[in-house]
């Protein structure tokens, strides 16, 4: 499964003896709490930020390291902070970007958390904290590689290589457009590997080959001028938690499939994927049924899905006997690679108004969209990248697809046409991300550097 040569072996070698170190930092950056989100201290954020630069500083071998914003169109503010450090090529060899980011999703309601969220914790061969998998163990990867590849190579190697920290992808990377634009020069690459997605298992290695895109938007509804008593006018007068639960459920089907004219699917095949491993995985009760028809990979990876995330609405704690005016909820949809965010986002809308019962008002607000991803595996940088998971984890990789999202690869795309992207990552089906008590396997973040070392060896040895 291996075919090293002498420089591949010190570099597995050196790689192995940096992950003690890489370890270390990561637990660093877990205890820093960069909340990128509306309302949380932006100054953690630029904490983190900083941490990062340090790091990539330290390794020696960046021509420039910066941490810049860029301003959001839509609404002239500044983005959050990142990092860019770039190395120029050198004796006609390639130029590689490193992507990762270092904001963290909120910690959510923390007396689910087994252990502090913000202080990494070893327990059972896993590293638990916020953002110790989503993404800064990422970040470490990236940072480890290079340390491993400097350390057998000196700081002078060939290779060239840009290193674009993001702050601010898990609250939806309002300034990443901007920020391509305005770092092009300074960010362009022949190989792109963002090291934001998953693997197969936590010792089967993964290159993420096609990725759903989102649509994601507020709808409010609304059918009284003003709140009403539920017992003076109740069974006459429609409130809006009534329509708003009318509404949604027709998003679906009987079966729990997505039930919206317009939205399309991808036919491609899946690997074997069981019930029993769906239920391990997304923590599924014996009790409650898998939703959709169809292979179970295929209805993750090749169809969309419609999820309800968030509701404004009078709590339990507050209920009253009231009709409600107005309710608002959060919409999230996954849409199936290969047709375009906006396209789907239009559907839903169409369908939404179209199903509106008694004459309810909606109203559409807050609209994001990011559009699917599917990697073009003909490239050479695949082919390094599928060798260098072999020797790193002793396993043939696979490739996936990946029901999340990660839209701003729609940017790069764009922006970088030529590039081959590779999308990576160190976490493993039961990570957890964005949930409580996320966590790292720490064997299979090692396997990641090592991989991530080898690959950057192979293109060091590569001719542009």
């Amino acid at each position: 499964m291996t075919s090293e040569s002498p420089r591949s072996t010190a570099v597995r070698d050196a790689a192995l003896s940096a992950v003690p170190a890489a370890l270390a930092d990561l637990g660093a950056l877990v205890r820093i709490p960069s909340v990128a989100f509306p309302g949380f201290d932006r100054a953690e954020v630029e904490r983190s930020a900083t941490a990062v630069a340090a790091l990539a500083r330290g390794l020696g071998i960046f021509d420039r390291v910066d941490v810049a914003t860029a301003i959001v169109p839509e609404t002239g503010e500044e983005g959050m902070p990142a990092v860019l450090a770039t190395r120029a090529a050198r004796n006609g060899r390639p130029t590689i970007l490193l992507y990762a980011h270092h904001d963290v999703q909120p910690v959510g309601d923390e007396s689910l958390w087994e252990s502090s969220p913000f202080e990494p914790t070893v327990r059972g061969g896993r590293l638990y904290g916020r953002g110790a998998a989503d993404d800064k163990a990422g970040v470490m990867a990236h940072i480890g590689a290079l340390r491993a590849l400097a350390e057998v190579a000196g700081p002078d190697f060939d290779l060239g290589v840009n290193l674009f920290i993001e702050g601010e992808e898990e609250a939806g990377s309002a300034s990443f457009a901007a920020f391509l634009a305005d770092n092009a020069e300074a960010l362009r690459a022949d190989v792109i590997v963002v090291a934001d997605s998953g693997n197969w298992d936590a010792t089967t290695p993964a290159l993420t080959v096609s990725l759903r895109g989102n649509a994601r938007f507020t709808m409010t509804v609304r059918t009284l001028e003003h709140a009403s008593h539920s017992g003076m006018f109740g069974g006459a007068v429609p409130d809006a938690m009534l329509a708003t639960v009318t509404l949604l459920s027709t998003l679906w089907d009987e079966t729990g499939a997505v039930a919206v004219a317009g939205l399309t699917e991808r036919d491609a095949e899946t690997p074997a994927y069981s019930e029993e491993t769906l239920r391990s995985e997304a923590g599924l009760p014996a009790g409650v049924a898998p939703i959709g028809g169809g292979s179970i990979l295929s209805r993750i990876w090749n169809k969309p899905s419609i999820t309800v995330t968030g509701i404004d609405a009078p709590s339990v704690r507050n209920a009253s006997n009231t009709l409600s005016p107005e309710v608002s909820v959060v919409i999230s949809a996954r849409v199936a690679p290969g047709q375009s965010a906006a396209d789907a986002y239009r559907a839903i809308e169409e369908h939404l108004r179209a199903h509106a019962p008694f004459g309810a008002e909606l109203t559409f607000r807050d609209v994001e969209t990011g559009n699917p991803f599917l990697v073009d595996t003909r490239g050479e940088a695949v082919a390094h990248a599928r060798a260098a998971l072999a020797e790193g984890y002793g396993v043939e990789p696979v490739d996936i697809g990946v029901g999340g999202s990660i839209p701003f690869i729609a940017d790069l795309v764009r922006e970088f046409p030529e590039a081959e992207i590779l999308v990576t990552g160190v976490e493993d089906p039961h990570s957890r991300a964005h949930s409580p008590n996320e966590s790292l396997h720490l064997d299979t973040f090692r396997r990641a550097l090592v991989s991530e070392a080898l690959l950057l060896d192979r293109l060091d040895a590569t001719t542009r």
